[in-house]
């Protein structure tokens, strides 16, 4: 398993062991001069070290009756001598733990109106295979689905008014914010991909809104860190709650002698406890994920690498999709360049001025310098100089608004820096976008629109390891519920054990036991296993064709065959477009062991598109990657 620490010095007094953490005020948080810690009491002496705090001036935050331990912030002058108490077995600093995940773009809410997606990582982990396995979008009579288990989430709170979370059974903690609300997004963004309902409405998750939530809030609004102790407190919450797992995007980067016992006790008690194995890309540890008693949880992508931010160390046991997630949230961010009647996907740029501003397109080059730009939408290219700098040369200048886009190929998130702002709206753009206006655009008129809403009804594609962890205690669910007589260590073997392997044969520290697969999992708890045969991707071709002076299509026809090389029909492949047009698609092979898909609303100003292979499911077989002939094809305008 994995996770994260911080620790300290060693003393012998009276002969106990006393660890004596060198704290720092500053670390605390609020408390202006006071050091936030755990201290731990010996057995039947908690009311002579609790005078003693009290004595010392300390502000009590939680008392931990089980780990013989209070959380408190102490006057640093007062640390080194409740350190020496007889009484005090261990003092440790109270360290931070903070959500792990950055958002990686944005779906504007019409694009997902009126229907569903299946995001790709259900696909992955094998969900639908066991809930929805001939894929008609109705949950399959008598297939698991979690329903008798309880996930306690601990994040940011969830917004229950979504959409998404209709008829789902949540319900929550109320700590100093109310649990059934969520300002920054990440809580629901995790909660939808553990339990989205299947309602033909946006998204669906790895359970389909069947199983049982509870929410434990330790962020708010604002998104700042938590500490050790607000996340011990929060576990054992989840535990009174009757929680089964616990699923905890969030981490930080030192370990903390009496959280880890606090971990441990909870899995002695028979709760699964998942966490975020961090996002830092290095081999540092993160806590609680890398604690023994805890699972910790790499990020992959669509085509089952390893994410470049997902730590890589011995403590990583389960790999899952988190990279390009798509799943709820409690807000609506739109933003778009209109040129032309053409509307062109934009994303804000943080702490810049929303609304709505039009004005001839001009180029700004790198708009490294003020320039002739009164009134005018002005084009800038990503490089050299920060945002903020580019902004304020535009609004310097006058102009209506900035739009800067990418240097290398896709869209980016941009911000203007902590404290700052502009009166202009600020936009980025992708490279192709922005390099065809710049091309072909320059002098029309272009609008640009940035609004926002809270609460309501979105969707965003996130990154982080915090979106791989929800993915594991929702597969840790469908698992569970299929044998609830299992024990969290046989759910937990059973995961391992069928995971699906990838990086260097067996575990290693950038996937851990691979890529975790439900069905298979299900199959190994219940006696069903055995290897079943393997398919793989033989053969991609493609057409193209105008569909009117405006619009072009492209058809994908993929070939799906078994290790023999004989066709497989009835296999359903998942995949995406991207390049000309965004999207998800799927299909299912026929008896020829083909399918295709199509996509037909590409601009004639969008010259190429790719579709990318990310999964296929069959019943019977295992989908084997590696046996691919070939995994994406891009077509070009005719």
């Amino acid at each position: 398993m994995k996770r994260l620490t911080i620790l300290i010095s060693v003393m012998l007094i009276a002969t106990m062991l006393v660890g004596v953490l060198n704290v720092s005020s500053a670390a605390t948080g609020p408390q202006t001069g006071k050091s936030r810690v755990l201290v731990q009491f010996a057995p039947g002496k908690k009311g002579l070290v609790e005078n003693a705090l009290k004595g010392a001036g300390a502000e009590f935050h939680y008392t931990f009756e089980n780990l013989n331990t209070f959380a408190v912030s102490l006057p640093a002058a007062a640390v080194d001598g409740i350190s020496r108490n007889p009484n005090v077995v261990l003092l440790e600093e109270d360290v931070a733990r903070f959500p792990i995940s950055v958002m990686s773009s944005a779906v504007q809410a019409p694009a997902l109106a009126g229907t569903q997606v299946v995001p790709y990582g259900v696909d992955m982990v094998q969900a639908r295979d066991v809930w929805d396995a001939n894929r008609d979008d109705v949950v399959d009579t008598g297939a698991p689905t979690g329903s008798n288990r309880k996930v306690c989430i601990i994040d940011s709170g969830i917004y229950t008014g979504h959409e998404d979370f209709q008829g789902l059974n949540v319900s929550g903690y109320d700590g100093n914010l109310p649990w059934n609300e969520d300002g920054s997004g990440h809580g629901s963004h995790v909660s939808g991909t553990i339990a989205a309902v299947n309602n033909s409405l946006g998204v669906v998750g790895v359970t389909p809104g069947t199983v049982n939530v509870y929410m434990v809030r330790v962020f708010g609004n604002d998104g700042l860190w938590a500490y050790s102790s607000t996340l011990i407190d929060a576990a054992n919450r989840c535990a009174a709650a009757g929680a089964n797992i616990i699923s905890m995007s969030l981490g930080g980067s030192r370990s903390s002698v009496i959280e880890r016992r606090g971990f441990d006790s909870l899995y002695a008690q028979g709760i699964l406890s998942i966490a975020a194995a961090g996002n830092d890309g290095t081999t540092a540890y993160s806590y609680p994920a890398s604690y023994d008693s805890v699972v910790s949880v790499a990020a992959i992508d669509s085509a089952m690498l390893v994410a470049n931010f997902s730590q890589q160390n011995s403590q990583v046991e389960l790999a899952a999709p988190g990279v390009g997630v798509l799943s709820t949230v409690p807000y609506l961010d739109i933003n778009s360049l209109t040129v032309n009647g053409v509307d062109y996907a934009a994303n804000h740029i943080e702490y810049a001025a929303r609304g709505t501003a039009s004005g001839a397109l001009v180029s700004g080059g790198l708009c490294d310098a003020t320039g002739a730009w009164a009134g005018k939408v002005v084009l800038c290219e990503r490089g050299v100089i920060s945002f903020y700098d580019k902004v304020m040369n535009v609004q310097n200048s006058g102009g209506a608004a900035a739009v800067i886009y990418n240097n290398e190929p896709g869209n980016f998130l941009g911000t203007l820096g902590d404290g700052a702002s502009s009166t202009i709206i600020a936009l980025s753009l992708s490279q192709e976008d922005g390099q065809y206006l710049v091309a072909n655009a320059l002098g029309q008129t272009g609008t640009v629109s940035s609004e926002y809403f809270w609460p309501a009804s979105g969707y965003e594609y996130y990154d982080g390891t915090s979106m791989a962890t929800p993915h594991v205690s929702a597969v840790a669910a469908l698992v569970w519920s299929a044998d609830p007589t299992a024990t969290n260590q046989e759910i937990r073997d059973a995961l391992a054990a069928t995971a699906y392997d990838l990086g260097a044969p067996g575990r290693d520290v950038a996937y851990g036991f691979g890529l975790v697969q439900a069905a298979d999992a299900i199959a190994y708890l219940t006696g069903g296993g055995g290897t079943a045969p393997a398919i793989h991707v033989a053969d991609l071709s493609g057409t193209t064709a105008l569909v009117s002076s405006k619009y072009w299509s492209a058809t994908v026809t993929i070939s799906i065959v078994d290790a023999d090389g004989a066709p497989v029909s009835g296999a359903v492949v998942s995949g995406a477009w991207s390049g000309g047009y965004s999207g998800s698609a799927s299909c299912t092979t026929d008896a020829s062991g083909l399918c295709s898909v199509t996509v037909s609303t590409i601009r004639t100003n969008k010259t190429y598109v790719t579709f990318t292979v990310s999964n296929v499911t069959a019943t019977g077989y295992v989908y084997d990657p590696a046996a691919n002939l070939e995994t994406s094809i891009t077509l070009y305008r005719p």
